[in-house]
């Protein structure tokens, strides 16, 4: 049986869930969501935990026990706590600035780069250099974050580019064979 599977799911205060057949509805202080599970999962509420089983022993059943509770552990902690991710701009005159629901980005190619939100995502820049995406789903979190990373990595050479703060780029040596530091 699915080690991660088989935990229960323990559900804070002032959190709902609504189960009807395969679909999953949470909601708490920072808002809600809903999915729809696959049919070879069910889930079931005991008091204040909720246990994700398997139909039957087929393997795609194996395979999706882990991922459907992690999911459902996720949208959880999504609307009692929510989701942040940091990113930092490391470069000379490298900068972020929201305006509207867009984030704009300049970050040394001849124009400014301008990203839109999706619904559901909060971005703040603190000072010029780093940039907070929150949400209360860990998916669009995720995905919002990689798509800002995208538009300038993190170079070998200098360094310079947009990074998770954190995160350590690993560092090449120039021509020369120096590395500096």
């Amino acid at each position: 049986m699915s080690r991660i599977g088989k935990r229960p799911i323990a559900l804070p205060a002032k959190v709902e869930v609504q189960i009807e057949g395969q679909q999953i509805s949470v909601k708490g202080p920072k808002g809600e969501l809903s999915r729809s599970l696959p049919p070879l999962i069910a889930v079931h509420q005991e008091a204040q935990t909720l246990k994700v089983s398997r139909v039957n022993e087929s393997r795609p059943a194996r395979q999706l026990h882990g991922l459907c509770r992690t999911l459902v552990a996720n949208m959880v902690d999504g609307v009692s706590r929510g989701f942040e991710r940091r990113l930092e701009l490391v470069g000379v005159g490298y900068r972020a600035s929201t305006q509207g629901n867009k984030l704009i980005l300049n970050v040394g190619y001849s124009h400014p780069v301008e990203i839109p939100f999706p619904p559901g995502i909060q971005i703040v820049v603190e000072g010029n250099n780093v940039i907070v995406v929150s949400g209360i789903d860990k998916e669009l979190v995720g995905n919002t974050s990689a798509r800002i990373r995208a538009v300038r990595p993190p170079e070998p050479y200098k360094g310079k580019g947009i990074r998770y703060v954190g995160e350590q780029v690993r560092r090449k040596a120039g021509k020369s064979g120096k590395a500096k530091k």
